[in-house]
């Protein structure tokens, strides 16, 4: 079995659905992450709050960490929420990405964690 990142992919900026709208790609999304925990693919998901929560750490060359308020760059999209699957293959975590994309109606990037050998 591998793991996977599901990461849910929103615009930056104005759009947020209407209610009736968001509450509907809620109810949605709730129904695909429940068939995860149900099938047992399920690991970990989360949603985050707006880029600019963020605070990014930078390290200088002279071993000191810059601290600044906000995302790392300014972009057109930023990581809405995620999943994290272990499924046997890419073919399963793509068809979960399928149907979590479908159900948020946003794109999802679907990229496997690397292996750490220990």
């Amino acid at each position: 079995m591998t793991q996977y990142l599901l990461s849910v992919i929103e615009p930056t900026g104005p759009g947020t659905p209407e209610p009736e709208v968001l509450e509907e790609i809620m109810k949605d999304v709730q129904a695909v992450d429940a068939d995860m925990r149900d099938t047992g693919v399920w690991v970990f998901a989360g949603g985050l709050h707006k880029p600019e929560t963020a605070t990014t750490l930078r390290p200088r060359d002279d071993g000191e960490l810059v601290v600044t308020d906000g995302p790392f760059t300014e972009t057109k999209e930023h990581i809405g929420g995620f999943s994290i699957i272990d499924v046997p293959d890419l073919d399963a975590a793509l068809a979960w990405g399928r149907r979590l994309s479908v159900a948020c109606r946003l794109p999802v990037e679907v990229r496997p964690f690397q292996d750490i050998p220990g």
